[in-house]
C-alpha cells in the first residue's frame, strides 16, 4: 500500500472510531455541526488547498437546488455537478494544480449527492402536486419538509463525515432520519461493525497478499510482453481482478462501518428497507421505543461480496456491485430517462462519464453490454437443469465466463491509457473481444433457428386444430343426413 492508502484508511479508521462518540450526542443541532467539521477535516488532511474544488461545486450545486424551481431543480442541478466534475478532472488544463488521486472519489460522491438532492426535491415536489389533486395519494413530512431546503441544510449533507471519503451515496431523506429519528439508540452498531471490520480485514489480508505474488505493475514491464507465454499473459488478469476487487472490498466495507458504529442508515426491518433507497413502508409514525423487532442496515450496504463472488451471470453481479451508486444511476437516469431504448446506454454512459474520462474507464464499462447482451442470449439457447451434475456444470460455465469477462475489461479499468490497454490486448490476441464476436454470431443463428423452429410447430399445431374443426364440421354433417 502506498502512503496515500495509508492515509486514507487511517481517516477511515477514525471516522469509525468517531461514530461511538457521535452517537452518544443528545443535542441533533451538535451532533451535526460536529459531524460536518469532521467531513471538512477529512476532506483537508486527504486533499489539502484541493479541496476548495468541493467546496466551490457544493455551493453551486446547492445554489441550483434552491434557486431554480423545484419542478426542474433535478436537471439544474444534474448539470451543475455533472459540469463542475468535468472542470475539476481538466482542472490542469486551465492552469490549476492536479488535484491527487482521493479528492477524486470525494468529488464523484458529493457529485451524486448534491444532484441526488434535487432529483428528491423535484420527486416530492410532484408528489405534493398529485396530492393536490387526489388526496389518496400520500404524502409524508418529508416531502413537505425537503421543499424549504436551505444551503446551509445542503452543506451539512455534503460534509458529513459519514461516506465523505469513500461513501456510501445515501440519500437526503436517510441523512435527514440520522438526526430526526431514534433507531441508531436501538440498532445493534457496535455488534454488526465488529463484524464487518473481521471481513474488511480479510479482504485486505487478500489483498496485500495477492499484490504481492501478482503487482499489476509487472504487467506494463518488458519481461512480461518478451518472455512471457501467451496464456500466461491471459490468465494474468485473472489473479489482477482479484486483487482489484479485494481492494475495493476493503474500501467499501470500511466505509460501511462508519456508518453502522454511527447507527447512520438503521432502520426497523418491519418498513422494508431497500438496498440503497431506504424504507419502502411509510414510518412517519413508527415509535421505536415500542418496537421489539430486528434492525438493518441494507440502506447503506454498498457491496454484496459474497453475492458477486458466488452468483453465475454478470447481470446479477451487476446488482450487487457498488448498490449504493447502482441505486442512484437507476433511480435517477434509468427510470427517468425519456426513450427506453436507450435508457440502458445512457446509465452505463453517465456511470462511465462519472468514474472519469480515461479511456480504461470506457473500454470497462461500456464494453460491458455487449458481453450481457451475448450472456443473456445463452442463457435462453442452454437447456436449464432444475439440479444434479448438469445444473452444476451450467452454472459454474456462465460463473466462469463471468469472471472471465470481468477480469478482461476490469484490466482495461486498471490499465487506464490507451497505449498500455492496446498493448496488452494485442499482447493476447484480442481473445475475449474475438470469442465474444464468435458467440454472438453463434448465438444469433441458434435463436433465429428456435425461432423459426417454435413457428414451424406452432403452424403444425394450428393446422391440426383446423384438420381436426374441419374434421368435427364433416362429421356433424353426415349425422345430421
Amino acid at each position: 500500500m502506498n502512503l496515500d492508502d495509508v492515509v486514507y484508511v487511517i481517516c477511515l479508521l477514525a471516522c469509525i472510531g468517531a461514530g461511538s462518540y457521535l452517537r452518544k450526542i443528545p443535542d441533533k443541532v451538535q451532533k451535526k455541526y460536529i459531524s460536518t467539521a469532521l467531513g471538512l477535516l477529512m476532506v483537508f488532511i486527504v486533499s489539502g488547498y484541493n479541496s476548495l474544488h468541493c467546496l466551490v461545486s457544493a455551493f453551486l450545486g446547492a445554489a441550483a437546488v434552491v434557486f431554480v424551481h423545484p419542478s426542474i431543480c433535478h436537471l439544474a442541478a444534474f448539470f451543475v455537478m455533472f459540469g463542475y466534475l468535468a472542470f475539476f478532472r481538466l482542472a490542469s488544463n486551465f492552469g490549476l494544480p492536479e488535484p491527487p488521486g482521493h479528492i477524486n472519489m470525494i468529488q464523484m460522491i458529493m457529485t451524486l449527492k448534491i444532484a441526488g438532492v434535487g432529483f428528491e426535491k423535484t420527486a416530492s415536489w410532484k408528489k405534493l402536486k398529485e396530492h393536490e389533486k387526489d388526496e389518496q395519494v400520500e404524502v409524508s413530512k418529508f416531502d413537505r419538509d425537503v421543499q424549504s431546503i436551505n444551503m446551509i441544510e445542503i452543506f451539512h449533507y455534503s460534509f458529513n463525515y459519514i461516506g465523505i471519503l469513500t461513501g456510501p451515496y445515501y440519500r437526503y431523506r436517510t441523512y435527514s432520519d440520522y438526526f430526526e429519528t431514534s433507531y441508531a439508540d436501538y440498532a445493534p452498531t457496535i455488534q454488526t461493525t465488529v463484524d464487518r471490520l473481521k471481513n474488511a480485514g480479510i479482504y485486505c489480508s487478500l489483498y496485500l497478499l495477492g499484490n504481492y505474488i501478482w503487482p499489476l505493475e509487472y504487467a506494463l514491464t518488458d519481461e512480461f510482453y518478451n518472455e512471457r507465454s501467451y496464456f500466461y499473459r491471459l490468465f494474468y488478469i485473472w489473479p489482477t481482478f482479484f486483487i482489484f476487487r479485494m481492494r475495493i472490498y476493503t474500501g467499501l466495507t470500511l466505509s460501511e462501518c462508519v456508518c453502522t458504529m454511527a447507527g447512520f442508515g438503521a432502520y426497523p426491518t418491519e418498513v422494508d428497507v431497500a438496498y440503497g433507497g431506504g424504507p419502502r413502508k411509510a414510518y412517519d409514525n413508527f415509535k421505536p421505543e415500542t418496537y421489539k423487532g430486528e434492525y438493518t442496515f441494507a440502506t447503506i450496504v454498498n457491496a454484496n461480496v459474497m453475492g458477486v463472488e458466488k452468483c453465475s451471470t454478470f447481470r446479477e453481479t451487476m446488482k450487487h456491485w457498488n448498490i449504493c451508486v447502482q441505486y442512484w444511476l437507476a433511480v435517477n437516469i434509468y427510470k427517468l430517462f425519456p426513450s427506453k431504448k436507450y435508457r440502458t446506454a445512457a446509465t452505463l454512459l453517465v456511470s462511465a462519464y462519472w468514474h472519469g474520462f480515461r479511456p480504461g474507464h470506457y473500454f470497462c464499462l461500456m464494453g460491458a453490454p455487449f458481453y450481457v447482451h451475448n450472456e443473456d442470449m445463452w442463457e435462453k439457447l442452454v437447456p436449464k437443469y432444475p439440479n444434479g451434475p448438469m445444473k452444476h456444470l451450467r452454472d459454474f460455465l456462465f460463473w466462469f465466463f463471468k469472471f472471465f469477462c470481468g477480469s478482461y475489461l476490469g484490466t482495461a479499468f486498471l490499465l487506464v491509457t490507451f497505449e498500455k490497454i492496446w498493448r496488452f490486448y494485442s499482447s493476447v490476441y484480442h481473445t475475449c473481444y474475438i470469442s465474444w464476436f464468435v458467440f454472438l454470431v453463434v448465438g444469433t443463428v441458434l435463436t433465429k433457428q428456435r425461432k423459426a423452429e417454435e413457428k414451424r410447430k406452432k403452424r403444425l399445431e394450428e393446422n391440426k386444430a383446423k384438420a381436426a374443426e374441419q374434421d368435427e364440421v364433416i362429421s356433424g354433417k353426415e349425422k345430421s343426413q
